[in-house]
């Protein structure tokens, strides 16, 4: 089942995070990672920016969650992380089909460079990596991140994106 996640899913919310992010401790430059990954102060600001966030609900466990950000004319997907031990069942697949229901705008992901993984993740469900000068735009037009970030990252978008209209 797939649910909106509530105040008292924050805990387990900020729990998968921290479990899945550990994917990244020796892929990104170090000078990127910290312990915990995401703390518990980013999340809270990050649901405060309005990061809705939905998971999926096995039995009574939640396995996955994955978050979207309204931007007025671009739906962000943000922190999409399944349990370590769920992996490769298509739980984040099923995440991402149901988010992209929700909106009808343009949807852009943003992630590692070095995250082959997640990259190869949203290709194999219909997005496309953006080249880098667009990339830098989107990056900094809506997301709050450093420079060192947007220097290690990526942009994907869905194949259905309007970006045309956004390059304003």
């Amino acid at each position: 089942m797939i649910r909106k996640c509530s105040e008292s899913d924050v805990e387990v919310v900020y729990e998968i995070i921290n479990d899945a992010a550990h994917a990244y401790k020796f892929v990104i430059p170090q000078d990127c990672w910290h312990e915990p990954y995401m703390s518990y102060a980013e999340l809270t600001q990050e649901l405060h920016d309005g990061v809705v966030f939905w998971g999926v609900v096995d039995g009574h466990d939640m396995v996955g969650v994955m978050g979207m950000q309204d931007k007025s004319d671009v739906a962000l997907i943000r922190h999409a992380y399944i349990r370590t031990d769920r992996g490769n069942e298509g739980i984040g697949s099923r995440l991402l089909r149901f988010l992209e229901t929700t909106t009808d705008k343009a949807i852009l992901v943003g992630t590692w460079a070095a995250a082959t993984w997640a990259i190869a993740f949203y290709q194999k469900n219909g997005y496309h990596l953006l080249a880098e000068q667009e990339k830098n735009r989107l990056l900094r037009k809506y997301w709050t991140i450093s420079e060192r970030k947007i220097e290690t990252s990526v942009v994907l978008a869905n194949k259905s994106n309007r970006l045309g209209r956004l390059r304003k």
